[in-house]
């Protein structure tokens, strides 16, 4: 990597008074971003992307048109609730609101009522995570009206959820698994993927962010994404034995057919590929092996708290229901000699 070719664009650097060269992203219209390390490598480009995909400051358009639906979604893109998001629910919640923003953003909050809120979220059912999620949006917007002071009400409280039953994402079983690894032999990209998925229970924003330096005193060590938590997870002996076999120069562990770190999407594609590739179901994915770990470390009677130190979970909701399956399991196990032993009466 030359890391003396032109920066990209928009990136200014100079020297502070203490001689370290500091990086920003400086373009009209947008925040001033300061950018980490070097150009051109991950972490600088990483940062440099979240800047690329930052809100503009659309001047004038406030003043343009007060009470509107856009000047609310831009006012509550500066409220402590928001600012205070990570990175990657900011960019869900921007991707919502933005797309809500085209189709509405001229009419005026005040007019908005619960039969309006409600023909917008029944057009959606379709898709109806995608349309309670939209609900959820609206929501948290007319709330911020009420805030200050643009509305008294919030009618989105008449509105009701569109009804649908998920699982969420399919958990990998072990037989999932087993099929996985025979396909994906030792040594290929899809095989480390795996490894990375299933020896650290973490979500794919941060598999793909993982490397050596992550790596100290027998430990992986890194600062999750979405919930800025540091987990710190022992190294299973199967991803030593992967990590050893990996390349000194990379800055992290998967990369790219060109060489370069995944986006998380783009590593959930590709990802998609390889289990297909295996022949098993396209529903597996990524996260599903976290939800995979998780049921090994249950399944191994650790308390909730224990995967949680492992997963980072905050709430003890979701872990819960993995030692309670786990335990449900062991206890039809105990209970089914009793069973079968029961003589039918004649």
């Amino acid at each position: 990597m030359n890391l003396l070719r032109k920066p990209p664009k928009y990136c200014q650097g100079f020297e502070d008074r203490h001689g370290t060269i500091r990086w920003y992203y400086r373009r009209k219209g947008f925040p001033l971003s300061p950018l980490p390390g070097l150009p051109w490598t991950p972490e600088f480009m990483a940062a440099y992307e979240k800047a690329a995909e930052g809100e503009k400051i659309e001047i004038g358009k406030a003043k343009s048109a007060p009470g509107s639906v856009s000047t609310l979604i831009a006012s509550f893109y500066k409220t402590s609730g928001f600012v205070s998001l990570s990175d990657s629910t900011k960019t869900t919640y921007r991707g919502i609101l933005e797309r809500f923003r085209e189709e509405h953003g001229t009419k005026r909050v005040s007019h908005l009522q619960a039969q309006h809120v409600r023909k917008i979220i029944d057009e959606k059912t379709a898709t109806p995570a995608a349309a309670n999620n939209l609900l959820r949006m609206i929501h948290l917007l007319l709330a911020h009206a009420v805030d200050m002071g643009w509305r008294r009400d919030d009618p989105t409280r008449d509105v009701k959820k569109v009804k649908h039953k998920t699982a969420g994402f399919a958990t990998w079983d072990e037989q999932h698994i087993s099929q996985f690894k025979a396909f994906h032999g030792q040594g290929t990209r899809a095989h480390l993927a795996l490894g990375l998925l299933l020896y650290t229970a973490q979500r794919r924003s941060d598999v793909v962010r993982m490397g050596r330096q992550h790596v100290r005193d027998e430990c992986l060590s890194i600062v999750q994404q979405k919930t800025g938590q540091l987990v710190e997870i022992p190294l299973h002996p199967e991803f030593q034995t992967l990590l050893a076999a990996l390349p000194l120069k990379n800055m992290t562990f998967l990369t790219t057919a060109q060489g370069k770190p995944f986006s998380p999407a783009g590593f959930t594609n590709w990802f998609r590929d390889m289990v297909r590739e295996s022949g098993l179901p396209d529903k597996l994915s990524p996260h599903g092996l976290r939800k995979a770990a998780c049921r090994r470390l249950a399944e191994a009677k650790c308390s909730p708290h224990q995967i949680m130190a492992i997963s980072g979970h905050k709430s003890l909701d979701e872990v819960t229901r993995y030692t309670v399956a786990a335990n449900r399991r062991e206890l039809a196990k105990e209970a089914a000699p009793h069973l079968y032993g029961v003589k039918t009466r004649t």
